[in-house]
Parts: C-alpha cells; sequence; structure tokens
C-alpha cells in the first residue's frame, strides 16, 4: 500500500518544498485525503523569509483563484448534466442517499458509508461509473466477525479483491450476542478522491433540494 503512494508523496514534498504550496493546496493538486497528506507534509514548514513579497502573494493568490475556478466550472457541468442523469430513478436514489450518508465536508474527497449492501452498491455503482479515479475501501468490523469472511463478502459484491479491503477494528468493539440490531457483515467506507465530482455532487444535491 505504502509503496503505492510513493511517487505522491515525493510530490507532495516537493510542492511544499519547491513551491511553497499550503496543505489545502496540495490536497486540491493531487486529490488525496487531507489527513493522508498532512501526516506526509507536517514536518515540513514552507520555506519562508520575514517578508513574503508580492510576486509570491500574487502568486498565492493565483493558484487559489484558478481552483475555485475549476471547481466552479464542474459545479455547473453538474447542473448542465442534471436533466440527463436524474431520468435514471437510481441516479436520483444516489444522490439523496449521499446526502444522508455521504461525506460533504472535504471538497477533494468523496465517501459513502453504511452498513446496508444496497445502499453501499448503489452508491458504490454510481460512483464507479462518475469517476475514473482510484477508490480505497474501508471495513469496520466488530471483535467476534470473521474478518477475512467480510472481506470477502464485500468483495463478491462490489466485484473487487478482497485485498483493496481494509479492516479496523472498531474501538468500541464488543460481542454480538445479545444485541438487538447487529452490523451482520461490519461496515464499510468507499472513498475516492476526486475535487470536480465532488463540486458535481453539490449541484445534483443542490437541484435535488430545490425539486422537493
Amino acid at each position: 500500500m505504502a509503496r503505492r503512494y510513493d511517487h505522491l508523496r515525493d510530490k507532495a514534498i516537493e510542492l511544499r518544498t519547491q513551491h511553497n504550496m499550503t496543505l489545502e493546496d496540495i490536497v486540491e493538486r493531487l486529490a488525496l485525503p487531507k489527513t493522508t497528506i498532512y501526516y506526509w507534509i507536517k514536518d515540513i514548514p514552507i520555506p519562508r523569509t520575514e517578508r513574503q513579497t508580492e510576486a509570491q502573494l500574487a502568486r498565492a493568490a493565483q493558484v487559489k483563484r484558478k481552483y475555485a475556478l475549476l471547481r466552479e466550472a464542474a459545479y455547473q457541468e453538474g447542473v448542465a448534466q442534471a436533466p440527463e442523469l436524474l431520468k435514471d430513478a437510481t441516479f436520483r436514489d444516489f444522490v439523496v442517499l449521499y446526502m444522508a450518508e455521504g461525506a460533504k465536508t472535504q471538497r477533494n474527497r468523496l465517501s459513502f458509508v453504511n452498513s446496508d449492501a444496497r445502499m453501499v452498491k448503489l452508491a458504490h455503482d454510481w460512483l464507479k461509473r462518475l469517476s475514473n479515479r482510484a477508490f480505497f475501501y474501508g471495513l469496520q468490523y466488530h471483535a467476534d466477525h470473521d474478518v477475512e469472511e467480510l472481506k470477502q463478502y464485500w468483495a463478491d459484491l462490489l466485484n473487487i479483491s478482497p485485498d483493496k479491503v481494509y479492516a479496523s477494528r472498531k474501538s468500541n468493539s464488543n460481542e454480538l450476542s445479545g444485541r438487538q440490531f447487529r452490523s451482520v457483515h461490519g461496515i464499510l467506507s468507499v472513498e475516492i478522491g476526486d475535487t470536480y465530482l465532488h463540486a458535481k455532487m453539490q449541484a445534483w444535491m443542490d437541484i435535488v433540494k430545490s425539486q422537493w
């Protein structure tokens, strides 16, 4: 897993040290989770002098504006795509599900978390149709779950390799016996880094809400 991201870590460090980019700028550029980028560069301060030149300030503002315009363009593209996409009832279902269960605060990523297999599959199928970015699959399980069995269950459901499902035990994990409500198959998160799909998703959510 770490080796797969070596070139991205090197790029993040380069953007930090050679281009004086902030954490937010690097996250925007590489479309990876903010926590991942932070871990890579947290000990590398942006090299600055006491007096930042006007040219540096102008360049930083230009970069910020560039990405803001790209996000706005993606939002407008989402608006234009909405009428055709919403002809498919499952797309509207996906948007509504994402409103309820999807991550919305980090503009560089989309994440859907649920224990209901049919909901996860619907969200995953649409995200795969809408983005060609790499997916991350995280599984939360309880102490008395069979982890390998759960990984195989989700892998079969989503047509992926079990090796792509990264499992972590829930911090409040206890025995399942005696519970009235149980996450029989654990809780799966499906995540991708895609800033511009996130902007489109915001457009689709806004449109669907406006129709209620």
